[in-house]
This record gives C-alpha cells, structure tokens and sequence, in this order.
C-alpha cells in the first residue's frame, strides 16, 4: 500500500496474533517489487491497541482471513469502520521446495496487489496528484 500510494494514507498491519519474524518467503517476494520487510514485525489486534492504535478509529479495515475478519469485526462492532474481506490464499502450506513455495507467495503477493488496485486504484494515478 505504502509504495503504491505513498504516505499520505496511514497504513497499518496486524493479525491475530504476533510473529517474532516475518516469513522469509514473505521478505522474498517482496523484494522482489522494491518493498522491504525484512526487518517488520507483525502486530496481534491486542498489541496494536496496547500502543494505541484502536481498530474502530480506522476508515478501513482489510481483513486476508476469516479468523481475522471475524476478530476485526467483534472489534469495530458498533463504530463507522469499514470492514472488507478478502479471501487470500494462504500460501505456508502450499508447493513443494522452495521454487514452488515462492511461486505460491507470489500468487498469494498478487493477490492483495490485485484488491488494492481494484479498490483504491491504479497507483500511476495517484502519483501525478
């Protein structure tokens, strides 16, 4: 999102819960397109809030999996957040060595890319505003 659109939309990451690292297939793909994470690390909702960032106080919430939309939701409830879902193939169990598991990472990276654009549009456009 951040390197499509720059910083003039805050933008967050969380999940259902907190990894000490990020996948390194993850950090792969990424790199691949410009954008570095290796050095990321993923929030739970729970830590998000502890450094207050409430859920409900975002336009949008995106949510990748049903576990996710299903907390996000239980956590906006009753406040004027948007809650989208989108059903990204989960890619850490997918292919076997490690060309194929890239493969399913990338399938998995161009997904998202493929519902940013679509939702917020061509990335190109914003660039010239």
């Amino acid at each position: 999102m951040k390197k499509f659109y720059g910083a003039g939309t805050y933008v967050q990451s969380a999940g259902v819960r907190n990894d000490l690292e990020i996948d390194g297939f993850c950090v792969a793909v990424c790199e691949e397109l410009g954008v570095e994470i290796a050095r990321h690390r993923s929030r739970s909702f729970e830590e998000m809030e502890e450094m207050g960032e409430v859920l409900s106080s975002f336009d949008v919430v995106v949510a990748l999996s049903e576990r996710s939309r299903d907390l996000a939701a239980r956590q906006t409830q009753g406040f004027h957040t948007d809650l989208e879902y989108w059903p990204i193939m989960d890619p850490t169990a997918k292919g076997e060595g490690r060309e194929a598991k890239l493969d399913a990472y990338r399938a998995a990276r161009d997904q998202i890319i493929a519902q940013i654009t679509a939702h917020w549009g061509d990335p190109e456009e914003h660039e010239h505003r």
